[in-house]
């Protein structure tokens, strides 16, 4: 029963609690789609971004792979260009090796020259090529192997046919880089593992007569060199294949010598730039084929080896998944329960007029639909509550209204009335500079207390020449102002004193009095959007020091200065920051002690600056 309750009391007849539920599932199930679907777009980018840099990698080994098989078919073209030496390569061919050596000893005994030798030409093309492990010369005239190693050893082999099967297999060698013959390197006695070989026909030069083959044994460990710049970039396993399949070269070391596992599936793949990448058995597969060398290298990536590249993706997608569940459900529930909030408030106070509390109010100013029925109903609880007063209240409170505002303008005007009296009486007794005072106090106290619907640059600057006027007088010929604006200008809205404390400023703390050149200017300008009053003065000026505190108080809005020195320029400038903003305020400058100080007002104006000034000069 408790649980009934509660589900009632939550969920049931809880309209807030519903919507809540039904928007955090369909949230939840909105940011799962797209995390998904996101993760499986992302993560099939950075597989294929895996598979590039193996093809990279791969590009790279055809490339070292085709700079070797140039190397070989280069020797023979070498030595056909020197006709000495393609000679002596025939006979060399052609002739047992005891003979071709008598040859050699007979021209050099008629001649006396050391003439070209095609065996020495080869083995210092193997000298100089460190990536050729040994070259086999095959005479088919001969039948004999002429082996030449990369360490300098030379041997002369006789494979009879009757006796061997190297003649046959030679007969059937093509010029494909493929894993070096069997029987050859039984013949030769080298192991023909982690060796490729390339292969090509040896022809007399004169008569084009085949003579036999030139095979190239070439270290296959070498391939790592073409890898050096992308090991750590590149993931799963490179092969080099021959044309039957089998491996001359494993980046793991697994297959080496033996038939590739996915030699059917490479050959079903036509083109893998147009088609992408095949898979098989969950494994990943990338082929470059050399149509010149008839050797394929082959790629292969397990999806668990792939799926390493997107490990922290997931973890990513999933910790910014989980974030924007909570924040997306969370937010909007704040708001919901605190409308929840808003409205029980409306229902409990409907519940306590219903028993008759009249003086409860919501005073809920929010302007949303909540905000205008709490309104709407504190306003009709006003409403009865002034119907149900009784009329002679309303009677005697407008009376003390009328008695308050009968007071407020009469004591001005008697204060008004009495500077009057007492100016005329200054006059009449010959004393014109007080009664100039006094006419200057009486405007100046008048347009402090004078209520306006509008203030503007001409009232602020008024204030200011009537305050001028009065210290004019006071200091006699010792003080002179000088006030410049742009007539476009006198109208604008400016807030009240916000010119005058800084006039009161310098009067206080700027002025020499004991001197006799005393000078005050006002000016105001339109710069862009903007107005620009300027009073500049020549007094006592400002210290560097005391500069830099100034600027820190008027900066610091927080700071408590009680009755220091600047401020009213704080206050002025808090403000005009608070009313327009940051841009806003009051700008001190002194060049120090004794050299003036500039003081510039800065307020929002949006009209264009004006070509004439009206000029206000008291001396």
């Amino acid at each position: 029963m408790d649980l009934l309750n509660m589900y009632r009391r939550t969920i049931k007849n809880n309209l807030f609690t519903k919507i809540v539920l039904l928007f955090s599932l369909i949230t939840i199930i909105t940011i799962i789609a797209f995390a998904y679907l996101m993760f499986k777009s992302m993560s099939q980018s950075a597989v294929r971004g895996e598979l590039d840099n193996q093809r990279a990698a791969m590009s790279a080994i055809e490339r070292y792979i085709n700079l070797r098989i140039d190397e070989a078919h280069s020797i023979l073209p070498d030595l056909y260009r020197d006709d000495a030496l393609s000679i002596d390569l025939s006979a060399f061919m052609l002739q047992p090796y005891p003979e071709y050596v008598r040859y050699r000893l007979d021209r050099y005994a008629e001649t006396g020259i050391d003439s070209a030798n095609a065996k020495s030409y080869i083995e210092n093309v193997l000298a100089s090529r460190g990536d050729i492990e040994a070259l086999i010369l095959y005479s088919s005239e001969q039948q004999v192997l002429y082996a030449y190693s990369n360490s300098g050893e030379f041997r002369a082999i006789t494979v009879n046919a009757s006796e061997s099967y190297v003649p046959d297999a030679m007969a059937i060698e093509n010029t494909n880089v493929a894993e070096p013959n069997e029987w050859v390197s039984r013949a030769v006695g080298v192991s023909g593992e982690n060796l490729y070989s390339v292969t090509m026909p040896v022809n007399d030069k004169q008569t084009l007569k085949n003579l036999g083959q030139m095979t190239v044994w070439f270290d296959s460990e070498r391939l790592w060199n073409a890898l050096t710049a992308y090991e750590k970039e590149f993931k799963g396993e490179i092969s080099v294949l021959s044309a039957d399949g089998e491996v001359l070269f494993d980046t793991a070391n697994r297959y080496t010598g033996k038939r590739f596992p996915y030699t059917e599936q490479l050959n079903e793949i036509y083109d893998v730039n147009s088609s992408g990448p095949s898979t098989v058995d969950g494994v990943y597969l990338n082929k470059l084929a050399s149509t010149s060398g008839g050797y394929t290298v082959a790629g292969t990536m397990s999806r668990e080896t792939a799926a390493q590249s997107y490990r922290s993706l997931q973890r990513t997608i999933i910790t910014i998944g989980a974030l924007c569940i909570v924040f997306a459900i969370l937010v909007p529930s704040l708001f919901i329960f605190s409308f929840a909030k808003r409205t029980k408030r409306i229902i409990r106070l409907t519940q306590r007029v219903k028993r008759g509390d009249l003086k409860s109010r919501l005073n809920d100013r929010k302007d949303d639909e909540l905000g205008q029925i709490s309104s709407g109903f504190d306003d009709m609880l006003d409403e009865l509550n002034v119907y149900i007063d009784r009329v002679y209240k309303a009677d005697i409170k407008q009376k003390r209204t009328e008695l308050a505002a009968l007071q407020a303008r009469v004591n001005p005007h008697f204060l008004y009335n009495t500077l009057e009296v007492i100016r005329m009486r200054a006059v009449s007794q010959g004393a014109k500079d007080v009664g100039e005072m006094i006419y200057s106090l009486s405007m100046l106290f008048k347009s402090f207390v004078q209520q306006k619907e509008k203030h503007t640059l001409h009232d602020e600057l008024e204030a200011c020449r009537l305050y001028l006027e009065l210290f004019r007088i006071r200091y006699k010929d010792r003080l002179a102002y000088d006030i410049q604006i742009d007539p476009a200008l006198t109208h604008m809205e400016v807030p009240r004193l916000s010119v005058q404390p800084i006039v009161e400023n310098y009067i206080v703390h700027g002025i020499r009095s004991r001197d006799e050149d005393n000078l005050i200017v006002i000016f105001v300008d339109g710069e862009d959007d903007d107005i620009v009053v300027r009073v500049r003065d020549n007094g006592r000026g400002i210290t560097a020091e005391s500069l830099q505190k100034l600027n820190e108080r008027l900066s610091d809005s927080a700071q408590e200065t009680g009755g220091e020195k600047g401020f009213g320029l704080r206050s002025v400038h808090e403000r005009l920051r608070l009313l327009y903003g940051g841009n806003y305020g009051i700008t001190v400058h002194s060049a120090g002690a004794d050299q003036g100080t500039l003081v510039e007002v800065r307020y929002p104006h949006s009209e264009k600056e004006a070509q004439h000034v009206q000029r206000i000069v008291g001396r």
